[in-house]
């Protein structure tokens, strides 16, 4: 994403943990381009998606000031892992890209017999917190490693032509699977935290389904009820 988006996702989610709460005045822009390693220009075009968003007022001699809303169009609106402290911008190295039958211990999504499985290293702030393993139905479309995006849901709008509207999460615990990669913390075999995810766009049948493992020393699974 370019920079004055990571930007904005960053200051979403932490107004979203509460760490920037609302009415409370930015620092100055000049100060604030420093912290992010980037130009006031680049700065300002970050704060413009956020008042465009609701998310902020810019008061002419005054600074700029947070605004919360209740509805907010934000890229990783569906991510629910924060850092213990709040927020973290999310990203993601794959690890593989595979299409192939549905193994039986899936549960039943989808029209086809065939899915893409992509397995992935998740990260906030470049902190590892979690490997998952993502299944998205053969008949929604097909995956290449070389055009992911960090966003898999920005990546099916854009390249697939369909988007998630909506999806179940199921939490509990689980053994970190063999093939997580040594720069997460747990090892294989460790109990740690577990999402499920069943995942639908425009049919009634969910398209996709999500497992998720994740290192409860490093973050936290937040579902905020507005």
């Amino acid at each position: 994403m370019p920079l004055y988006v990571q930007i904005s996702e960053t200051l979403i989610r932490e107004i979203a943990a509460g760490r920037l709460v609302d009415g409370e005045r930015l620092p100055p822009e000049r100060e604030m381009a420093k912290q992010h390693g980037t130009t006031v220009r680049t700065l300002r075009k970050s704060l413009t998606e956020l008042e465009h968003k609701g998310l902020l007022e810019r008061i002419q001699g005054s600074g700029n000031y947070v605004r919360h809303s209740q509805r907010v169009d934000s890229v990783y609106s569906m991510f629910r892992l924060e850092l213990i402290k709040g927020g973290g911008l999310p990203s993601a190295d794959a690890l593989s890209v595979t299409f192939c039958e549905k193994p039986a211990d899936l549960p039943a999504f989808g029209a086809s017999d065939m899915a893409t499985r992509i397995r992935r290293l998740r990260y906030l702030d470049d902190t590892p917190i979690a490997v998952e393993e993502i299944w998205l139905d053969g008949a929604a479309g097909r995956i290449s490693e070389g055009s992911l995006v960090d966003s898999l849901y920005q990546y099916y709008r854009a390249q697939l032509g369909f988007w998630i509207s909506r999806a179940e999460d199921s939490v509990s615990i689980d053994t970190v699977p063999e093939w997580a990669p040594q720069s997460f913390g747990p090892s294989s075999g460790t109990l740690t935290g577990f999402i499920e995810r069943l995942s639908w766009a425009q049919s009634p049948a969910a398209v996709e389904y999500s497992r998720t493992w994740f290192d409860t020393n490093q973050v936290r699974y937040i579902q905020r009820l507005i």
